[in-house]
């Protein structure tokens, strides 16, 4: 932390891969439900959807579960980048099961009805049914948390206030902490503010809900352009490496990371220590 700066009194965390390993919950997720629908003789199945996902890997459903990711990413920058919206504020929860089913029609694993049932009515040519497609889009409320997560947390509760600051929205965000066990002292999404990040309104909005000045906040993440937004919002950082997760290592030596903790490191628990050496604690 800058030697001017007050002590910090919270941390504010990404989730999605900072907490919780999203690629490995949402990959296997995605190969199990798919052998089960390959197992099945459910008179739906698509001959041409099951020819197609009888071919695929598990790493193939990995790119599946990358390419999920990286619409996420689009949707909530977009929204993230227009300070006035005309449309009405969607959820990730929301995108998510859009995305999906966007994904599938692409890889030519489901096909649009073409008569004028609605999806919700009768199911589509593919692989899985309406329903199953919205509970398989739902798998992102249980995530696997890092090893060190947990064990982490609660060291790092002894000296500051806790608080998740994801794009989440906060039905998924509480599905997921209690999932994983992930004892935060406070559970905040871009939701509260009617955005995401890296919109200055969810970091300024956290700080001010929590009753803060922005200088006693700290964000923590594995993602160094989420460290650089909060950094110029007034924020501290503390990068915390984790594997596959760096979208921007070009990035790296921007000079907006005050505490960094390497992958060789043991996470949120190291994180936990040097904080404790810089604040005294």
């Amino acid at each position: 932390m800058p030697s001017s700066s007050p002590r910090p009194k919270a941390l504010f965390f990404d989730v999605f891969g900072t907490c919780v390993d999203w690629r490995t919950s949402v990959t296997e997720e995605l190969y199990t439900k798919a052998q089960t629908a390959l197992g099945s003789t459910t008179s739906w199945n698509d001959d041409r959807a099951r020819m197609i996902a009888g071919a695929m890997t598990h790493e193939d459903w990995g790119e599946v579960a990358q390419e999920w990711r990286d619409g996420y990413l689009k949707f909530t920058r977009e929204v993230a980048s227009n300070p006035s919206p005309t449309e009405p504020y969607k959820t990730v929860d929301e995108h998510h099961v859009e995305s999906l089913r966007t994904i599938l029609t692409g890889r030519g694993l489901l096909f649009s009805r073409k008569d004028s049932l609605p999806a919700k009515v009768a199911h589509d040519g593919s692989l899985w049914d309406a329903a199953q497609i919205y509970e398989l889009s739902m798998v992102w409320h249980h995530l696997t948390p890092w090893p060190d997560t947990c064990s982490g947390i609660l060291e790092l509760n002894k000296m500051f206030s806790t608080v998740t600051l994801s794009n989440g929205n906060l039905d998924l965000l509480n599905d997921m902490v209690k999932h994983g066990n992930m004892q935060f002292t406070h559970i905040y999404s871009s939701e509260m503010f009617m955005s995401y990040k890296p919109s200055p309104k969810v970091y300024l909005g956290a700080a001010a809900k929590l009753g803060l000045k922005p200088e006693e906040c700290v964000m923590v993440a594995a993602h160094l352009d989420d460290l650089k937004a909060a950094k110029s919002n007034g924020f501290s950082t503390v990068y915390v490496e984790r594997p596959r997760e760096e979208r921007h290592p070009e990035m790296k030596g921007g000079g907006f990371v005050d505490v960094w903790v390497e992958m060789g490191e043991e996470g949120f628990v190291t994180a936990a220590e040097k904080l404790r050496e810089l604040v005294g604690a």
